[in-house]
């Protein structure tokens, strides 16, 4: 029987224009008042995150950015795993050197020393990944992601506040090339997790700030089994849970290599896969 069911968000919960189908929302909401624990487990940052499941008027506990925060559905932070601020500067320095660009998902929100960059490559991949959007959709995603990013001429207020905690460090590069050398060069580099939302991207946060881990304490303190979860993803930052639940459930749009992760398939994000995975398994 499950008693948890973790949600990953984008390509997953949300469609490609980032909305949540009344499919979706319904399940999500029979499944509550059978009892089950629903947990939204995203590598978004909480505000990116929590204005969508309001919108779409679902109340639950969050794990952010990765696993590197959690909190209760009232918002509440009951615990963070951030990136040690020593390892970070060496993080940084590899991805400048390789000009690459750059985010700081940080406690006091995300940053970018070069706004300009991150709208271009956004724009260059919402138009790739969005082909048959037209572009008043495709404006619209950007200025939903736009609004969330702070542009700083420099890092070093970051880094010299005690109290300003790294969540992740965020990186972009559509050369292939580029990013298995930045990947192969953050190898070398102790005390971090390494994953990713997609190919064009590579997500680096502390070793502790991984989904999986903050799943598995979470259902823990619940004292539900892991036997007794559900997690349903679409790419690699979602893979850490698929190795530890009882019914990892991959979504149709994810990469093959995702899905050979996975107990089962279902329906892509713009199929309401996420509603038609919780009726399955909650019937």
């Amino acid at each position: 029987m499950i008693k948890c069911i973790a949600i990953d968000m984008d390509g997953t919960l949300l469609t490609k224009e980032h909305v949540i189908t009344e499919e979706n929302i319904n399940a999500i909401k029979k499944a509550q008042e059978q009892g089950v624990e629903v947990v939204i487990a995203t590598g978004r940052s909480y505000p990116e995150a929590i204005y969508i499941l309001k919108e779409a008027g679902i109340t639950c506990p969050m794990i952010c950015v990765n696993g590197a925060e959690v909190r209760t559905p009232n918002g509440e932070i009951t615990d963070f795993s951030p990136l040690d601020k020593a390892v970070a500067k060496q993080i940084v320095q590899k991805l400048e050197d390789n000009d690459v660009y750059v985010e700081f998902f940080t406690s006091k929100g995300i940053f970018t020393m070069d706004m300009e960059k991150g709208i271009s490559i956004l724009k260059n991949f919402v138009e790739t990944t969005h082909s048959d959007a037209d572009a008043e959709k495709v404006e619209a995603i950007l200025q939903e992601r736009v609004e969330f990013i702070t542009e700083i001429e420099s890092s070093d207020f970051i880094f010299a506040d005690k109290d300003h905690h790294i969540y992740k460090l965020l990186t972009f590069s559509f050369d292939s090339d580029v990013l298995g050398k930045v990947r192969q060069e953050l190898n070398e580099v102790d005390g971090i997790a390494i994953s990713s939302s997609g190919k064009e991207n590579l997500e680096i946060n502390g070793i502790h700030a991984q989904k999986g881990l903050a799943l598995e304490a979470f259902t823990a303190e619940r004292g539900i089994s892991l036997m007794e979860t559900m997690a349903i993803g679409d790419n690699y930052n979602d893979i850490s849970m698929f190795q530890r639940v009882g019914r990892a459930v991959a979504m149709g749009n994810a990469d093959d290599a995702v899905k050979s992760q996975c107990h089962f398939v279902t329906a892509t994000n713009e199929e309401s896969g996420v509603g038609k995975a919780i009726l399955e398994a909650i019937k």
